[in-house]
């Protein structure tokens, strides 16, 4: 008895005896997601929408090259192009990174576009993807991309959400969104809002304003304008997480993906986006070429009502990419010792602006 007594005793002293590294060492592990074994279970009602819609798709595209009329392939043009700043420069930009700030009538439109997309209300979308930044491509993280291309950009969403997800959501300070009014009257009246919003007004007009054809409305406007936005949004979880460089981290999933800019209007920059979640262009870009929404934030900005627009200086970029970029970044040989350096770029040297010249020249 004395015997299982001292041994007991001294396994209780093991870890207080433990070298202070191996202590905080396991406590990190502890902190770090684990496998989960969960079977997940199949959701039959997404997975019997997720199948209507891709045949409502198929119709409306037919539709969209047979039947429809100008207006109405205008019209869901346009639906498309808002759906896309609803996610990127609303739900995404503005309320999951807080990458700048918006006054009452941005919020308010944004809130609207972002209904639009119905792609669940801003407080669930939020919540989930600041789990998908804080345990990336892991077991906890909703749609990870480590389990292969379908899973990362439609599976997820055909399987309700595991355990280790929800854990960690709940964990999240979401104080932010639940102080902001538009954030949570959308979340309160989402499920009579987003019907009207996103399938009874985008059919309603084409039919009512320019006696578009109901059935060539509701495919072209609702389910293919629909299958776009949905598709975009999923590439930006799965191929921006697959296919692509890695300039800024390589020691993370995500890339960049151009093709998935175009569609998105900007969020396929993703491994810069993961590298420097607080930027609100979510890219390094000079020009709005690809990312239209953050031509659409700084338009915002000039009108006053975005404001405290949050970007990251050239020097910190350059200096995670000699950290830890994969050495792809195209802009490594614009940096020069100075004026007259052979390596200097021409376009530069060009666009350089020189004053108070005296036409004397000195050594």
């Amino acid at each position: 008895m004395s015997s299982l007594h001292f041994n007991f005793s001294v396994l209780q002293l093991l870890p207080a005896m433990a070298p202070k590294s191996s202590v905080i060492d396991h406590e990190l592990q502890e902190m770090e997601p684990k496998p989960n074994p969960q079977k997940r279970e199949i959701s039959w009602k997404k997975v019997i929408f997720f199948a209507y819609l891709h045949v409502g798709a198929v119709i409306g595209l037919y539709y969209f090259v047979a039947k429809a009329l100008w207006a109405t392939i205008l019209w869901g043009y346009f639906l498309t192009f808002i759906s896309t700043q609803g996610t990127g420069a609303g739900a995404h930009r503005l309320w999951a990174h807080r990458t700048y700030k918006a006054k009452l009538p941005l919020r308010i439109l944004l809130a609207f576009y972002q209904t639009l997309t119905f792609q669940k209300d801003i407080y669930d979308w939020v919540r989930d993807h600041r789990v998908h930044h804080r345990f990336s491509d892991t077991e906890c993280d909703p749609h990870n991309a480590s389990k292969g291309f379908f899973y990362s950009h439609m599976g997820w969403l055909m399987l309700k959400k595991e355990d280790c997800v929800i854990s960690k959501g709940k964990l999240l300070d979401l104080s932010d969104l639940e102080a902001d009014a538009v954030v949570m009257f959308q979340r309160k009246y989402y499920w009579y809002l987003a019907p009207v919003i996103a399938f009874a007004i985008p059919a309603f007009v084409p039919w009512y304003f320019w006696n578009e054809n109901f059935q060539v409305s509701w495919y072209v406007c609702n389910m293919l304008r629909y299958f776009l936005t949905l598709h975009g949004t999923c590439l930006v979880n799965s191929a921006a997480h697959i296919f692509g460089k890695r300039p800024y981290d390589k020691n993370i999933l995500p890339r960049e993906n151009l093709l998935v800019s175009y569609i998105t209007n900007g969020e396929g920059f993703h491994n810069y986006h993961h590298a420097f979640p607080w930027d609100y262009k979510a890219a390094e870009l000079g020009s709005y070429y690809g990312n239209w929404s953050t031509a659409f934030i700084d338009f915002m900005a000039r009108v006053g009502w975005a404001y405290d627009l949050k970007s990251v200086p050239t020097e910190l970029v350059s200096r995670k990419v000699r950290k830890s970029g994969d050495g792809s970044w195209q802009f490594l040989n614009d940096y020069s010792w100075g004026w007259g350096d052979k390596e200097m770029n021409k376009d530069d040297i060009k666009m350089t602006r020189i004053t108070y010249r005296t036409g004397v020249q000195t050594g």
